[in-house]
């Protein structure tokens, strides 16, 4: 479970302190899965940034699987954020001079689990999100799509319970964004986790269980 409590996010300016997020509030079960739209500059990735423990709100709190990560030293919070939250970005991040497998593969790379064990899951995640025979090909020789499709892949390969999108089709022409979205709908579905997806494309955001929109520093069921 996710659980937002009056989560709010300011930064030093020239101005002075500057609001980007205020009071939010929101509460995720396994299996939800929500959009979340608004212009741009609203705080959406911030927001995302804040969920995924990659910077700290400036008050409230968030619990995840009822832990604040915030409450951390860096060490543990590094192991929390690997273990517990998948990210699937705009730009797929695919490290070029790995194959395919070697960067689904990443986020492994400091668990204590047997090799074996883990090559097991990333080959049937690349399985399942159609790139079984491709392990070994190189980022250049997949098409756009693919390179989402593996990064999915990369995000899942953990089973972490929460996963965020931030604009995960921005970048991809109308066919490939179906198909991306269809996937990450589908392997929500198989794996129960909590999945939450910023985008600008309505028709996206449209296909997800919970809507919000975020606006003037705040955050509304749309």
């Amino acid at each position: 479970m996710l659980e937002i409590g009056k989560l709010t996010k300011e930064y030093d300016s020239p101005a002075g302190r500057l609001r980007v997020l205020s009071e939010i509030d929101l509460s995720l079960n396994a299996g939800d899965s929500a959009s979340i739209v608004g212009p741009s500059g609203s705080g959406k990735s911030t927001l995302l940034n804040i969920l995924g423990t990659l910077e700290p709100p400036t008050s409230g709190t968030i619990l995840l699987g009822g832990k604040n990560p915030f409450e951390l030293d860096d060490t543990q919070l590094a192991a929390f954020r690997n273990e517990q939250v998948g990210f699937v970005f705009q730009d797929h991040h695919l490290l070029p001079q790995c194959s395919v497998m070697e960067n689904v593969l990443i986020p492994t790379l400091v668990a204590r689990e047997s090799n074996d064990d883990v090559e097991r899951r990333a080959l049937d995640l690349l399985d399942r999100v159609g790139l079984g025979d491709r392990t070994l090909h190189r980022p250049h020789e997949l098409s756009g799509g693919e390179k989402q499709r593996v990064a999915i892949a990369r995000a899942l390969v953990r089973n972490p319970p929460l996963v965020l999108c931030d604009e995960p089709t921005g970048n991809l022409d109308h066919d490939s964004t179906e198909a991306v979205a269809d996937l990450l709908l589908e392997m929500h579905k198989r794996q129960g986790t909590i999945l939450i997806v910023v985008t600008h494309n309505l028709e996206l955001a449209a296909r997800f269980k919970l809507r919000y929109r975020l606006g003037d520093t705040h955050l509304v069921r749309d």
